[in-house]
C-alpha cells in the first residue's frame, strides 16, 4: 500500500506542475498586456498598421521601406550646446506656404533594421503616435519637405531609457533632409540614463531642436529648445473630476512621491509633528508596494492620484531626473504644485507665467515650506487653482495639447510680429472679465508716429523748451498745443519755435483739465503723447522708447511717473502714495502715451459727474483716465523708467490762483 501511495503521489506531481506552469504563463501574459496598455514611451521605429488611427494623411506616413543600419554607417554629430535661433536655425526656410505660420513636415514611418534584418529600434509608443497625429491634423502640417520650416523624424525618442545612442545617431543621419539636424525637431520626455541622468536627450543629434521634459538651466538652450512636461498616461487613466477652485480640501499639503532624495524625505517628515495638515506618503509595504495606484502613510492606504484632489498644495521634488510626472499628476488633480527642484526649467516657461500657478522653493529652504505656503491668502489660492486648471486643460492635458503648444511656441519665435501676447497665453477665458474695446493689430504701426498734446496756461519759457525737446523724437508727427487760458491769447505765430514738424494751437473756451483729453480733429495719429508744459527733463530717446513700448501695448496707458493707490485696512480708506517706488497702479498723464480712442471715451462716455468733479476741482483727471482705461480693458497701465534726476511737478495748466488744495485721496472715494 505504501508503494502504491508513493506511485500515486509521483504521478500527481507532473499534473500539478502543469497547472503551476499554466498559471505562470497566464500571469506573464497579463503583465505584458498591462505593460503594453499603460507603460509610457516605448521604443522607436515602425508601428503596427492596425493600431494606427484611420486618416488619409496619417496613412500616407506609413511605409513598407526598410532602412539598414550597419556598423559602418555614419553617426550624427553630438548636440551643439552653443546653438541658438540665429546660428543653427535656417529661418529663410519658413514662410514659403504661409507668411504667418510654420510649415511642419513629418518623415514617413519606416522600419530600421540591422544587417541580419532584425529591428534596430523598438516599436513606436502610443504617446509618440499621438504626437505625430497631432502634427498631421494641425494647420502647421505640410507633406512637402522642401517647403517645410520644421522637420520631425518619425523616430520615437520620448523615453531615453534603452535607447542605443549610436543606432539613433545612424538613423538620424539616414534621413534624406537631415543636414546636421538643422530645423529638425526631436521630442524627448525622459532624458538621460543611469548613473548620470543627464538633463537633455543623450543621443547624437547635431543642431536639432529638442523639445525635452527634464531641462536644467545649464542644458537648456534658451530661445532654441522647448521645455515640455513629463506626461503620465498612468495617472490619466485614473482621472476623476477635480474639485472647483473655491472648494475646501481635507489636506493643506501632500507629499506623495516615492523615489526622492533622502534629504527631502527627512526634511518633510520633520515638519509632520508640527503641522498635522501635512500628509507625507510613501510606497506601501507588501503586495501594493509596486502598485502605482496606492500610497501609504504607515498602515493607512490612499488611492493615488485621487488623494491629490484632496490637497491644496502638492509637493513636487526632483528625483534622479529633474522632470517628474508628479507635476503632471498635481495639475491634473487641480492641486497647486510646490516645486522643489533647483535649476529646473519649467514646462513652456518661455510663454507661461508660472508665478500664477505654482510655488517654487529652493531645495535649501524645504524646512520653511509650511511657513511659506501659509502666507498665501485664500483669494490668492483660489486664483492659483484656477490658473492650474487653465494651464492643464489648455497645454498639458494630453499629447495633442503638448505637441500643439510646442509648435505654437516655435511659431511665435519665427513670426514674432504675430506672436500671441502674454494675456493670450496666460489669462483664463472668462465670461465676466472685461475685454479691450480696441480691435488693434498686435503691434501698432510705427509709420504714423504720435501727436504730442501739450496742455498749457501761460508759461511760455517752459512750453517752448518742451516743444524743442519733443520735436527731437524721430516718431513725432505733430505738436498740438491746447491753450487753456481764456484771459490771455496765445502768442503770435512769429513767436513760436521754428520746428520741422507741424505745430497747431487750439484755444479752449473754458479752463478745464478735461480739455487735454478732448478728441481734437487735429489729432490724426493713433498714438497721443499727453505732456505737461513743464516736463523739460525727458530726452528724445526716452520719449521714443516710451512710444515703442506703447506700440507693443496700444490699448494701455504707457507713462513715466507712476503712483500707487491701495486700501488701508486700519482707516478703511483709500490711500494715495506718490513716493517713487517699483509698485505701480497708475501712471500720470502729465507725460504718457495712449490711444486716441480713449480721448473719445473720456469725452463722451465718462460719467458726467466725474468730469464735472475734475473740472470743478482742477485735479484728478489722470486718475479718472487711468480708471477708465483699466475698467474697460481689464489691463493695468505700464510704467516706463526714465533717467534719474527729475520729478514731475503739478501741471501749470492750473493758474496759480486756482492751485488745487484738495487731497487726491478724495478722488478715489
Amino acid at each position: 500500500m505504501g508503494l502504491n501511495k508513493t506511485a500515486r503521489v509521483s504521478k500527481a506531481v507532473p499534473h500539478q506542475d502543469y497547472y503551476v506552469l499554466l498559471f505562470i504563463l497566464v500571469l506573464f501574459a497579463l503583465c505584458v498586456a498591462l505593460l503594453t496598455e499603460f507603460c509610457s514611451f516605448g521604443g522607436s521605429g515602425a508601428t503596427d498598421d492596425d493600431r494606427w488611427p484611420s486618416n488619409d494623411k496619417l496613412n500616407a506616413l506609413l511605409s513598407d521601406d526598410r532602412v539598414v543600419l550597419t556598423g559602418n554607417h555614419p553617426v550624427a554629430s553630438e548636440g551643439d550646446p552653443e546653438c541658438n535661433f540665429y546660428n543653427c536655425f535656417q529661418v529663410y526656410r519658413c514662410g514659403r506656404l504661409n507668411q504667418y505660420r510654420l510649415s511642419v513636415y513629418v518623415y514617413p514611418v519606416v522600419r530600421y533594421v540591422d544587417e541580419s534584418g532584425a529591428s534596430s529600434l523598438g516599436p513606436m509608443s502610443r504617446e509618440f503616435r499621438e504626437m505625430l497625429e497631432a502634427i498631421v491634423r494641425s494647420p502647421y502640417y505640410t507633406d512637402d519637405p522642401h517647403k517645410a520650416c520644421i522637420l520631425v523624424p518619425s523616430i520615437d525618442l520620448l523615453n531615453g531609457n534603452g535607447l542605443d545612442s549610436k543606432t539613433v545617431g545612424r538613423a538620424l543621419v539616414a534621413l534624406p533632409h537631415w543636414d546636421d539636424g538643422k530645423n529638425h525637431l526631436l521630442f524627448n520626455m525622459i532624458p538621460g540614463t543611469a548613473p548620470t541622468y543627464r538633463t537633455v536627450l543623450d543621443v547624437p543629434r547635431g543642431k536639432a531642436i529638442v523639445a525635452g521634459g527634464g531641462f536644467s538651466a545649464w542644458s537648456y538652450r534658451n530661445g532654441y529648445d522647448v521645455s515640455v512636461p513629463v506626461f503620465n498616461p498612468l495617472a490619466l487613466k485614473c482621472r476623476k473630476i477635480a474639485k472647483r477652485p473655491n472648494e475646501s480640501r481635507k489636506w493643506f499639503v501632500v507629499a506623495s512621491q516615492t523615489a526622492i532624495r533622502q534629504q527631502f524625505k527627512t526634511g518633510v517628515r520633520a515638519m509632520m509633528d508640527e503641522h498635522p495638515e501635512l500628509l507625507v506618503l510613501d510606497r506601501c509595504d507588501g503586495g501594493r508596494g509596486s502598485n502605482f495606484s496606492f500610497r501609504c502613510d504607515g498602515n493607512k492606504t490612499y488611492d493615488y492620484p485621487y488623494i491629490l484632489e484632496e490637497s491644496t498644495f502638492c509637493l513636487v521634488f526632483r528625483g534622479a531626473r529633474l522632470g517628474q510626472t508628479a507635476l503632471f499628476d498635481a495639475m491634473m488633480s487641480g492641486c497647486i504644485p510646490v516645486i522643489v527642484a533647483d535649476f529646473y526649467v519649467l514646462p513652456f516657461s518661455e510663454v507661461l507665467d508660472w508665478k500664477r500657478a505654482a510655488v517654487v522653493i529652493y531645495e535649501a529652504d524645504v524646512s520653511d515650506t509650511m511657513h511659506i505656503l501659509k502666507g498665501f491668502s485664500d483669494e490668492r489660492i483660489s486664483e492659483m487653482r484656477q490658473q492650474v486648471d487653465f494651464f492643464y486643460e489648455r497645454y498639458f492635458a494630453g499629447m495633442k495639447e503638448i505637441t500643439t503648444t510646442t509648435l505654437d511656441i516655435l511659431n511665435d519665435r519665427v513670426f514674432s510680429h504675430v506672436a500671441k501676447s502674454y494675456e493670450m497665453w496666460n489669462d483664463p477665458p472668462s465670461t465676466t472679465s472685461v475685454k479691450s474695446p480696441l480691435f488693434l493689430p498686435i503691434v501698432a504701426p510705427k509709420s504714423q508716429g504720435f501727436t504730442a498734446v501739450v496742455l498749457t496756461y501761460d508759461r511760455l519759457d517752459s512750453l517752448f523748451q518742451v516743444i524743442h525737446n519733443v520735436v527731437k523724437a524721430p516718431s513725432l508727427a505733430k505738436v498740438l498745443v491746447v491753450w487753456n487760458n481764456q484771459n490771455k491769447p496765445p502768442p503770435q505765430a512769429s513767436m513760436w519755435p521754428k520746428i520741422n514738424k507741424p505745430l497747431k494751437v487750439v484755444q479752449t473756451l473754458e479752463n478745464k483739465l478735461s480739455n487735454r483729453f478732448y478728441p481734437y480733429d487735429e489729432i490724426e495719429t493713433e498714438a497721443i503723447l499727453a505732456i505737461d508744459d513743464d516736463i523739460v527733463m525727458l530726452t528724445a530717446d526716452e520719449l521714443e522708447f516710451g512710444f515703442e513700448v506703447w506700440r507693443e501695448f496700444p490699448d494701455r496707458i504707457v507713462g513715466f511717473p507712476s503712483r500707487v493707490h491701495l486700501w488701508d485696512n486700519v482707516t478703511h480708506q483709500w490711500k494715495y502714495q506718490s513716493e517713487w517706488t517699483n509698485e505701480v497702479s497708475m501712471v500720470l498723464t502729465g507725460v504718457a502715451f495712449y490711444h486716441k480712442f480713449w480721448s473719445y471715451m473720456y469725452t463722451t462716455r465718462m460719467p458726467k459727474e466725474i468730469r464735472n468733479w475734475v473740472d470743478k476741482h482742477m485735479n484728478c483727471e489722470d486718475i479718472a483716465m487711468n480708471f477708465l482705461v483699466t475698467n474697460m480693458t481689464g489691463k493695468a497701465p505700464i510704467k516706463v523708467f526714465s533717467l534719474p534726476g527729475w520729478r514731475p511737478a503739478r501741471s501749470s495748466n492750473v493758474p496759480s490762483a486756482q492751485t488745487p488744495k484738495c487731497c487726491r485721496r478724495i478722488c478715489l472715494t
